[in-house]
C-alpha cells in the first residue's frame, strides 16, 4: 500500500483542506470516468451531466431533486436535462404522483452509457483501493456516509 506524506494542518484549517482534498478527489474521479467514456466511443459528456447519470442510477428522478442534491439552480439542472435529451442520453416522463412534474428516465442509449458508467467507476475504485487498500477506501465511504448534523442527507440508501 502506498502511502502519501502525512499532513500537518493547524486545527483552523483542517475544514478547509478538507475542502479541497475531497473536491480535488471528486476531480479525479471524474477524469477518470470522463477519460472511460472516451476510451470506450461514447460521447462527451459533462460533470453536470454526469452528476445526472449517477443520480438516476440511486434513484433520484425529479429535475428539483437532483438540482438540491447536487447543489445547484433548476435553471441549471434543466439546461443539463436539456442538453442531455438533445444527446437522447434521457427523457422527461410525466410523474404519475403529481402531473405537474417530470421524472427523467433513462433512454435505451442513457442505459447502455450507465452501463459504461458502471464499468469506469468499477475500474476506479480498483484503482484507488489499489492506491489507499480496501480497508481505508472502505473507512472513507462510511465516514463520509455517516450524518453530520446540519448536512442535509443526500443519500438515497
Amino acid at each position: 500500500m502506498q502511502r502519501g506524506p502525512i499532513i500537518t494542518i493547524p486545527n483552523v484549517m483542517r475544514a478547509g483542506e478538507l475542502m479541497i482534498l475531497l473536491f480535488d478527489r471528486f476531480c479525479w474521479i471524474d477524469e477518470k470516468l470522463q477519460a472511460h467514456f472516451r476510451q470506450s466511443g461514447w460521447p462527451e459528456v459533462s460533470r453536470p451531466q454526469t452528476m445526472v447519470l449517477i443520480s438516476i442510477a440511486v434513484g433520484v428522478r425529479r429535475p428539483a431533486d437532483i438540482a438540491r442534491r447536487l447543489g445547484i439552480s433548476r435553471q441549471a439542472i434543466h439546461k443539463t436535462i436539456d442538453q442531455m435529451v438533445q444527446k437522447g442520453i434521457v427523457e422527461l416522463d410525466p410523474d404519475p404522483e403529481d402531473k405537474r412534474l417530470k421524472l427523467l428516465s433513462l433512454t435505451d442509449f442513457g442505459s447502455q452509457m450507465r452501463t459504461a458508467a458502471q464499468q469506469g467507476l468499477r475500474q476506479v475504485e480498483s484503482e484507488i483501493t489499489s492506491q489507499i487498500g480496501d480497508v481505508n477506501l472502505s473507512a472513507l465511504v462510511n465516514i463520509l456516509a455517516s450524518r453530520w448534523t446540519g448536512c442535509e442527507d443526500n443519500n438515497v440508501n
